[in-house]
């Protein structure tokens, strides 16, 4: 496998993100299970960081190589990617442009909060210009977006499309083909192999990388992907597309099978973005065992999943089961209704 071809610009610290074993986590819910998280939420500097900031280390040469000067992005009003894009603008001296579409139904008392604090703050802070849209939720290519880059290019700019999610850009998956390849070497120094690794998956691009980098270990299986997006047909199809296009780049040598994307659907209701009451206890179990935070749209309905699982005893007693924390902690502000009692 040939990842070491392609370019990559620095933008986390450069060191592997850290492992941390979740022990009481793992004792309150019966000890069977041995649950660990990767901390993608302290891999950078830039904003908080994130999963889509390791993701913009390969995406983001191309940009700097071709000229470009305003880096357009998409996602919904508290939206990860466009929070770190803005901060990967800054730390590079680009402009930057921020479609942020309705994609979640939040309830009407909340508007007045919804669209000004959390990630869309940090955004405007940063420097971003920040474009609210209407639009509701959806994981393709958004005509709002594609009209940013044609504002930017009336102008006289260069835009720089960077998709949701990163993920329907060419290079989206190469980011978390590294992270395998980071967990493999990390697991040396452990002294084992994960037998499980739970990730949240919406657009696609960080499950399908992780699901290529373990394959070349024969690991692809290992990779469950809890579904956030409550659209899971077609983010199962764009996982594995994704997967498909990325294992080609990385010259994996086999192919990659429907079979080999593995999507559970159960925990990601009642749609995108909305938690449910299992959402909730699992982001207060995991803060209230743990100190760890984690969000209503992605890892919190990631993190149910998890629980659920070893509740229901679906992963076998002694199993060593690392949780990728992908980020999504500035959001929570937004959701502060919901947390009033705790």
């Amino acid at each position: 496998m040939r990842l070491d071809k392609f370019q990559k610009e620095q933008l986390t610290f450069g060191t592997p993100t850290p492992i941390q074993h979740l022990s009481r986590l793992s004792a309150s819910l019966g000890s069977k299970v041995q649950i660990y998280a990767k901390r993608e939420d302290c891999n950078s500097g830039l904003a908080f960081g994130g999963n889509k900031t390791r993701k913009l280390e390969y995406v983001i040469p191309e940009a700097i190589q071709g000229g470009y000067d305003t880096l357009v992005s998409i996602g919904g009003i508290q939206s990860n990617q466009t929070r770190q894009v803005a901060a990967v603008a800054a730390k590079l001296g680009m402009k930057c442009v921020l479609v942020q579409e309705n994609w979640v139904n939040y309830k009407q008392d909340e508007q007045g909060v919804y669209d000004t604090v959390g990630n869309i703050e940090l955004s405007r802070i940063m420097g971003a210009d920040v474009r609210l849209n209407t639009a509701g939720f959806d994981i393709g290519i958004r005509p709002s977006w594609e009209e940013a880059m044609q504002s930017v290019r009336d102008k006289g700019g260069k835009p720089y499309p960077i998709p949701a999610g990163c993920s329907e850009h060419k290079y989206g998956g190469l980011g978390f083909v590294a992270f395998a390849l980071e967990v493999m070497e990390q697991e040396k120094e452990l002294g084992f192999t994960f037998d499980y690794i739970v990730v949240c998956a919406v657009t696609g691009s960080t499950m399908a990388g992780m699901v290529v980098g373990f394959a070349s270990e024969g690991r692809e299986r290992s990779v469950i992907g809890i579904d956030a997006s409550a659209k899971p047909e077609k983010t199962h199809a764009q996982i594995l597309r994704i997967a498909q296009n990325t294992a080609e780049l990385v010259e994996l040598g086999k192919p990659i099978t429907a079979d080999d994307v593995i999507l559970d659907t159960r925990f990601g209701g009642p749609e995108y973005g909305l938690p449910n009451e299992g959402t909730m206890e699992a982001i207060r179990l995991a803060a209230r065992t743990e100190g760890m935070l984690t969000d209503p749209v992605y890892e919190g309905k990631s993190m149910d999943g998890l629980i659920q699982m070893v509740k229901k005893g679906e992963f076998p007693e002694g199993s060593k089961v690392l949780y990728a924390h992908l980020g999504g902690a500035p959001a929570l502000s937004a959701y502060a209704s919901i947390f009033k009692e705790g």
